[in-house]
Parts: structure tokens; sequence; C-alpha cells
């Protein structure tokens, strides 16, 4: 059975309620994108209501995850679903976890946006802060966009550009570092900084998990604790045979 068909079932409302609850994922994960791309907004242009409005945002993200949560635990109490029903619902509840906490690093970001509004802001510091914030963005929407497709191929290719994140928030931390020691009178205002670019590595890491239910989904290997290039290895591998193996060939009439 193919996960990302939802649509196999004899039952017409079963089929319905597997289609609703990942669309209903779907739609909590753009909202969450959304609050992120705003908060980074609110942090750069130093728009102080903005940044609250984000900030105050967060309850109906933790509605929305409550809602999914219960309709998938009725889904799994009322359908028993096995296999890859099971995987796909299993998977969902821990998506939106991830979601939830998206949305819970966008709500930081909004509110240190709305308290960095009225001081100075550094130029270069901003600008790097902004380049990690499109790189953790990309990855939440790239990592959406496999999740619509149930396609591990790109969920690997999303999860792998955690390192990169990674690389970019040290970097910044290093240069935060230096901007206190220079400057201690920039200290309370650094230390903002740095809380605001701990939140978007942390939104790196959130994408990649969902990346890794992705693969779960689809070819129902737990790779959490897997090194990514292993993954991609054998993902891209077993990939690349499906498309390479020969088309079945029905026999000949009696």
């Amino acid at each position: 059975m193919d996960p990302a068909d939802l649509s196999h079932h004899i039952s017409h409302r079963y089929n319905e309620e597997l289609d609703r609850l990942r669309t209903r994922v779907l739609a909590m994960g753009g909202f969450v994108e959304q609050q992120l791309q705003k908060g980074l907004t609110a942090l750069i242009d130093g728009d102080s209501a903005l940044g609250e409005a984000v900030a105050s945002e967060d309850v109906l993200v933790n509605d929305m995850e409550v809602a999914i949560d219960e309709e998938c635990s009725r889904l799994l109490a009322i359908r028993a679903p096995t296999a890859g029903d099971l995987r796909v619902i299993v998977s969902m509840i821990k998506t939106i976890t991830d979601l939830e906490r998206i949305g819970d690093e966008a709500e930081k970001v909004g509110f240190i946006a709305a308290r960095l509004a009225v001081s100075e802001r550094p130029g270069e510091a901003y600008r790097d802060v902004n380049h990690l914030g499109l790189l953790v963005s990309e990855m939440v929407r790239d990592a959406l966009n496999a999740y619509a497709r149930m396609d591990a191929d790109s969920a690997v290719s999303v999860a792998r550009r955690d390192r990169m994140v990674d690389e970019e928030y040290e970097a910044i931390q290093r240069q935060c570092i230096t901007y206190m020691m220079e400057d201690p009178r920039a200290i309370r205002r650094t230390l903002d900084l740095l809380w605001v670019v701990r939140a978007l590595e942390r939104v790196g890491d959130h994408a990649k998990n969902i990346c890794e239910y992705i693969i779960y989904m689809v070819h129902g290997r737990d790779v959490r604790h897997t090194p990514l290039d292993e993954v991609a290895g054998e993902i891209i591998g077993r990939s690349e045979a499906s498309k390479a193996a020969p088309a079945a060939v029905p026999p000949p009439a009696a």
C-alpha cells in the first residue's frame, strides 16, 4: 500500500477522514510558516506591533494541535489502523508536535522583535540573522511540500540542509560574542539577538524532524538516529532501483 494514497479503503468515510486530517496538518504548517515569516519581518523592520501580533497568535497554533491530535486519537480508537495507515496517523501526531514547537519559536522571535524595535540595530548582524531566517523558512516550506507529496527523496534533501543552518548559527554566535566584548553596552541587545538565532536554529531541527517522519511514512523505517548520508544512499538508491525496474509483462493469452 502506498502511504501517499489515502483513497484505498472500502469505507469511503475513512478515506475522507484521512484526507481531511492531512489537509488540516498542512494548513497548520502553512499558518506556522506564515507566523515565522512575520516574526522575522517584525525583527528586521523594527515593527513592534507586528511582533506582538505574532506572539499573541501562538494560541491559534496550540488550538490547531489539540484539535488535530484529538481527531487522530479518535481514528486510532475507532478504525484500529494497521501497517501504512498506522504509520500515517502516528506521523501526523509527531508532525503537529513539531509544528507547534515551530510556532513556539516564532512566538519567541515575535516577542523579542517587539522588544528590540526601539533599540539600535547593528545592520550586519541583522542581515546575517535574516539570512538564517530565510534558510529555516525555506526548510519548513520545502518539508511541508515533501509532506504533501509524500516525497521521501525531497525529505532527505531538506533534512540535509540542517547542517548548513547549524554552521550559520555558530557563525552568528561568534559574531555576537565579538560585539559584546567590543561594546559592553550592547550586551542586553545582543543576548536578545542570540535568543532569536537560537530559536531559528531550533526551527531547522523541527523541520528536519518532519522530514524524518515523511521517510518513516513512506518507507516504514525510523531514521531519527541514523546518519543522513547513510539514509540518503539507501533511500535514493531504492528510488533509482524502482525506476529502473522493468514493467511487469502480462502472461500470454492461453
